[in-house]
């Protein structure tokens, strides 16, 4: 019979991370180890990660559901865990590891296996202006091609200048910019700041107003200057028909898929299927996991062979993460 057991964790981060949402100086993470009798010594990991203002599950209680479902994890079929993304995608994970010996081996690529390397954008986190520049200048050095920015905190127009000094000393073919506003816009003037955004040859803006007004971002992407990516949208949207629903409405330019909010790698691939079927782009994302989940993902993100540049962390935010099997170069993750 399956067993489990779990672990929290409370990672620090090195430095408080600013987003739209407030500043985090810490962040709750669950280790579920599985094993069975007939394959003994041999133990799977998964992680059951939460973002407590996002995930679509948290709550007061979602510790004891989470020990309540492990407790009888044999009496679980993943279609049960439905509502449950965050612990469905650490399940998923920790039978994956377990199936393939332990070793925290989800999946058997050249990346995995340490031949080829992820391209990654880098993360420039809200702050104020300087803090902002002093991370651009800080990727730039380090080799990245592509760089994510989170707007919508502090002044518009010192964002526009933040864009207008990058753009001013590299190109678009030098340098990919994407940003990513969380929501922050209001529908009312979403199209106006748009516009002002597309000067900069941006590659995209992700959720540019708040989910859940399927109109309005209808409307915006099919008027937009610039591709809009969905992020948040699809955040509990669980069902295959909603999905479809959710994608014939809004037509996007993008999506951006983060298995630990969406529920995992299966729920994942059928996100990637609709979007491909309808030739709306798509990459992944992780969201603050610990090097556990962080190491699932880059390695599941390997098996799709996207060429574009994909939001994965690098382990590096934390002062007390899990330890790595993940490295950086350049722009590119490595699996050793």
């Amino acid at each position: 019979m399956l067993k489990a057991s779990v672990e929290k964790i409370t990672l620090q981060f090195k430095r408080p991370a600013g987003t739209s949402r407030g500043i985090l100086s810490t962040k709750n993470s669950w280790i579920i180890s599985l094993w069975n009798d007939e394959k003994p010594g041999i133990t799977g990991k998964g992680e059951a990660s939460i973002i407590e203002s996002l995930s679509p599950e948290w709550s007061d209680e979602y510790e004891n559901e989470l020990r309540d479902i492990l407790s009888n994890i044999h009496l679980f079929s993943e279609d049960d865990l439905i509502n449950f993304p965050s612990i469905r995608f650490g399940i998923e994970a920790a039978l994956k590891d377990l199936k393939n010996g332990g070793k925290r081996e989800y999946f058997d690529n050249a990346f995995t296996r340490g031949e080829e390397g992820i391209r990654i954008n880098g993360l420039i986190w809200m702050g104020d202006k300087s803090f902002m520049l002093d991370q651009i200048k800080e990727k730039l050095e380090m080799g990245f091609s592509c760089i994510k920015l989170k707007i919508g905190a502090i002044d518009f127009d010192a964002e526009l200048d933040l864009l207008r000094f990058i753009r001013a000393k590299f190109s678009k073919e030098t340098l990919e910019l994407r940003v990513d506003a969380n929501g922050a816009f209001a529908p009312k003037d979403a199209l106006e700041k748009l516009e002002a955004l597309s000067k900069f040859d941006l590659h995209s803006i992700e959720q540019p107003i708040k989910q859940r007004q399927w109109e309005e971002m209808a409307q915006l992407c099919k008027k937009t200057p610039l591709p809009i990516a969905l992020d948040e949208e699809l955040i509990g949207i669980n069902e295959m028909s909603l999905k479809q629903q959710v994608l014939n409405t809004i037509k996007p330019q993008y999506i951006i898929l983060k298995p630990s909010l969406v529920g995992g790698f299966t729920a994942s691939d059928e996100w990637i299927s609709l979007a491909e079927k309808m030739n709306i782009g798509w990459w992944i994302t992780s969201a603050l996991e610990s090097n556990v989940g962080l190491d699932a993902i880059a390695q599941y993100t390997a098996t799709k062979n996207n060429p574009m540049p994909q939001g994965l962390g690098t382990g590096q935010l934390f002062k007390n993460n899990v330890t790595s099997t993940l490295r950086i170069k350049r722009d590119f993750l490595f699996h050793h």
